[in-house]
């Protein structure tokens, strides 16, 4: 279980590269919020399995199964989490992976696009496979019949974080505007450098050719 919760994570960092490399506005805005959001959803899931490991002292999915009805509140929390974690609609995960997956649509390289597509429906199915396997499948132990609930205290932890993926989720532009400032100023800081690195090297390289060396590089390199 805690394997598949990182593989989740894998799938993360994944498109947050995917929308960095890609480099347009949206890309790297969805990058930026889809890092805070990794760390909602997977931190809220890795606390999760350890309640239930904590309880069971076991990761392994099938030594689980039929645990719903036992403790349907940390059902509904991990079920809360993983749609967070695989971009459902109205909560955190869709709101990075969808400007992620459009602002790499938009650049030169739309294949990037076709293949995070493809990653987020494979990680849709192994988490939610995951779900159905621990929470649904026929009970495998008698003892998960009488599993305890999740602690009040432990419950405050996961609830926090669950409140915050639906407010990213419903009212992104909280965050959104405080990130795109940053996101405009570290593109135009790029293509300034880009301009004057480009702008730069044919004098550089006459430079060279005449004999003189560029500053900083000793004149027997130069020749």
């Amino acid at each position: 279980m805690k394997r598949l919760v990182a593989y989740s994570s894998v799938s993360h960092l994944g498109l947050i590269v995917i929308g960095i490399g890609a480099f347009t506005s949206a890309a790297v805005t969805g990058s930026v919020l889809q890092m805070i959001n990794h760390g909602l959803s997977t931190g809220a899931l890795f606390l999760l399995v350890g309640v239930l490991y904590e309880r069971t002292h076991t990761r392994e999915i099938a030594d689980y199964g039929g645990i719903a009805g036992a403790v349907p509140v940390t059902t509904a929390l991990f079920l809360v989490a993983t749609f967070s974690s695989i971009g459902l609609p109205g909560l955190n995960g869709f709101v990075g992976e969808f400007l992620i997956l459009l602002g790499t649509w938009t650049s030169v390289h739309r294949w990037w696009a076709v293949a995070a597509a493809t990653g987020v429906i494979l990680s849709a199915i192994y988490m939610l496979s995951l779900v159905q396997r621990v929470f649904w499948n026929p009970v495998t132990r008698e003892e998960n019949r009488r599993l305890p609930e999740i602690r009040p205290t432990e419950a405050i932890g996961a609830l926090a974080l669950v409140v915050v993926m639906v407010w990213i989720g419903v009212r992104p532009n909280d965050f959104l505007d405080r990130v795109r400032p940053s996101v405009e100023q570290l593109r135009r800081s790029v293509a300034t450098r880009k301009i004057a690195t480009t702008s730069s090297w044919p004098s550089r390289a006459l430079r060279v050719r005449s004999g003189q060396a560029p500053r900083g590089i000793p004149q027997e390199i130069a020749r």
